[in-house]
């Protein structure tokens, strides 16, 4: 008999993985099925970059390499943080791991101990609490609402830690709310870490290329006071259409790096080489991908921001970055489908769009902000169009709860 672990018996399967896979299978069953439930570009990988794979795997560089990652994508990773965000680190600062989730996840099981907290804004990405519920931690999630820009105030941060906090982790631009921090908010939260020198800052950056007229700004640029416990976090997969590649990277103090180098050498040792060189060429060399993605993305936030405003019920606030609308079904809460079927949750509402009208979405909940949908927009325009008239029309076919109440 096969016994499993207390961890894994309460860990929370991905909602985004889990959406993305019931679309598959409706399509796999002959079905039109709109799939955007996954954060991952349409775009393909640029050539430049499929190219320097391609050499890497012509020229023999397909053995094991450093633990850290190569030299030249390190090399180029200190050259992107100086360049992008005026950052000075070295060599033995920086990790490379096979995704920015691998990275992330070191840096939990090297520092966290059972009972220590892990403490997050919310709505948050599917993977913090069960990441830190993996390691022994303890997760705690703030709430923060549409009043404050789904961000994390100083006054909630100071409420939220406790003597067992270990870490803040903090995603700008955000999944799934596209919510960017300025350097003044950073700042401010800064000045509330700074009175507690125990807790680690977690700069989760993988959506820094796509903004949308907020600057970007990272916790080490904006509060250089805490740069020396800050672990900043990024990858090439967001930014260069890169994800199936595997590429993600920290730097941080060079004591943190070590440990978590010295857990990745029992893990996976490290990232594919392969993807390590095409890694290497896409922070290198011109980032005129990068910018070209983020106009296309621009353009797409604003027609759907459109298509979605003419849906009864929903409504939702312009994202400052990321690919994502996080749209509010409150409203549709309590209505009735065609069969007299309640929609009482935002996960009734996901499930009904997807069985129902072949678009998959992803329902709050697993963001831990219920009565509202995740949709990407990293999709082409024919798609993104076909998905919200199926949107438009799958809201029209509901008998709102008012006019139920009054019926009855």
């Amino acid at each position: 008999m096969i016994s499993l672990s207390a961890r894994i018996r309460d860990l929370t399967p991905s909602a985004t993985k889990a959406m993305s896979e019931r679309a598959a299978a409706l399509c796999a069953a002959g079905r039109r099925v709109i799939a955007l439930s996954q954060g991952e570009l349409d775009f393909d990988t640029p050539v430049r970059i499929r190219d320097a794979g391609i050499e890497a795997i012509n020229t023999g560089r397909t053995r094991y390499t450093k633990v850290a990652g190569v030299d030249p994508l390190r090399r180029a990773i200190v050259e992107k943080f100086r360049r992008d965000n005026g950052l000075d680190f070295g060599l033995d600062q920086i990790t490379v791991g096979a995704g920015a989730k691998q990275v992330l996840f070191n840096a939990l099981l090297a520092t966290t101990d059972p009972g220590d907290e892990v403490v997050f804004p919310t709505p948050a990405w599917v993977s913090y609490p069960e990441m830190a519920r993996i390691v022994g931690a303890t997760p705690i999630p703030v709430a923060c609402g549409p009043e404050t820009g789904f961000k994390l105030t100083p006054a909630a941060l100071e409420a939220a830690l406790s003597p067992r906090t270990k870490w803040l982790m903090l995603n700008s631009p955000g999944n799934p709310t596209g919510a960017v921090y300025s350097v003044s908010e950073l700042r401010a939260l800064a000045c509330v870490l700074a009175r507690r020198p125990g807790v680690m800052v977690m700069s989760d950056d993988v959506y820094e290329t796509m903004t949308y007229g907020a600057p970007f700004a990272t916790m080490a640029q904006a509060a250089p006071e805490i740069a020396c416990r800050t672990l900043t976090v990024n990858s090439v997969s967001k930014s260069h259409a890169m994800t199936g590649w595997r590429v993600g990277f920290g730097a941080g103090p060079a004591v943190l790096i070590r440990a978590m180098n010295a857990i990745q050498g029992h893990s996976t040792s490290h990232a594919s080489s392969v993807s390590q060189y095409a890694a290497a060429e896409a922070l290198s060399g011109d980032q005129d991908d990068a910018r070209l993605f983020c106009d296309k993305l621009r353009k797409r936030r604003d027609m759907m921001l459109d298509w979605i405003g003419r849906a009864d019920g929903l409504s939702c606030v312009a994202p400052d970055g990321a690919f994502y609308l996080f749209v509010s079904c409150g409203d549709l809460l309590g209505a009735r489908r065609p069969d007299g079927q309640a929609i009482r949750t935002d996960e009734d509402f996901a499930a009904y769009l997807l069985e129902y009208f072949g678009v998959a979405v992803v329902p709050g909940a697993a963001f831990m902000a219920p009565g509202y949908i995740r949709i990407s927009f990293a999709a082409s325009e024919e798609d993104l169009h076909e998905a919200c008239r199926r949107i438009i029309a799958a809201c029209a076919s509901l008998t709102p709860a008012a006019r139920e109440a009054a019926l009855s």
